[in-house]
């Protein structure tokens, strides 16, 4: 079985003069929960694009399970499930509408899926609203339903752009239960998120991107250990990597002079 479940290769899009993203080089493993970090623009929603086969790169390859999703779209898409930062709905179906809709695009078989359909339902405490349509379910009950269709055909890769979106402390909670179990049973989760105590808690494995571009990775004790400031938090180490430590003293000094 294939262990490298992520993999890019020069990964690079512009969009006119403006490089998105620039080279990345990553992979990320079966079992493993990756965090996907960097400040707002860096190109974290633009490279999970290209991962999907939403975004054609400009150049360099992505591979999903080995495929590359965009000589094999059909075969990497069948293996991964995506949830971006705001997902569509239609809120005309039932949540069991849309998870049946869900089943037959991955062409489950219909037993299965109903199956399936119901243990998720009952796992995100949606069962008793089930027949009731989306547009009157509140945003964090929207996002509960979109993640139980992520996962209804147990996807070996799930890539999730600001999954905790909306969703309330005991939800966020129980999508990090969701998510642990993934990897344990193999998958490989790719997480967006801005934050940090989350990736700090959750991930293996954790990426900066600033301005396109790769500027650290590992776990966040390795990150630690490679800034050499052990005590230190994963926020401090990305405030200081990314120049945040910049705006922190500004705002310090800011305040220091509305005390004089």
């Amino acid at each position: 079985m294939e262990s490298i479940l992520i993999k890019t290769n020069r990964l690079t899009r512009q969009f006119g003069n403006i490089t998105a993203v620039d080279h990345l080089d990553l992979e990320v493993n079966a079992g493993e929960i990756y965090g996907f970090l960097g400040p707002n623009g860096s190109g974290k929603t633009t490279t999970i694009r290209m991962l999907t086969g939403l975004l054609e790169p400009t150049s360099g390859e992505a591979f999903i399970c080995g495929y590359d999703i965009n000589r094999e779209p059909a075969r990497a898409k069948a293996l991964i499930a995506y949830v971006p930062d705001q997902p569509k709905i239609y809120g005309k179906l039932t949540a069991r509408e849309f998870l049946d809709l869900m089943a037959d695009l991955y062409r489950m078989p219909p037993d299965y899926a109903r199956e399936q359909a119901a243990r998720l339902l009952a796992f995100f405490e949606l069962t008793e609203r089930a027949d009731e349509l989306l547009e009157s379910y509140s945003h964090g009950m929207r996002q509960k339903v979109v993640l139980a269709a992520a996962l209804i055909h147990r996807p070996r890769v799930l890539l999730m752009d600001e999954p905790t979106v909306g969703l309330d402390p005991r939800s966020a909670r129980l999508l990090k239960n969701v998510l642990q179990e993934l990897a344990r049973q193999g998958a490989a989760v790719f997480v967006s998120t801005h934050i940090l105590e989350i990736a700090e808690r959750m991930c293996h494995r954790v990426g900066i991107l600033q301005e396109g571009r790769l500027i650290a990775q590992g776990s966040p004790e390795e990150l630690r250990q490679q800034s050499g400031h052990e005590d230190e938090s994963l926020e401090d180490i990305f405030l200081e990597l990314t120049g945040g430590t910049e705006d922190a003293e500004l705002i310090r000094s800011l305040g220091e002079g509305a005390n004089q």
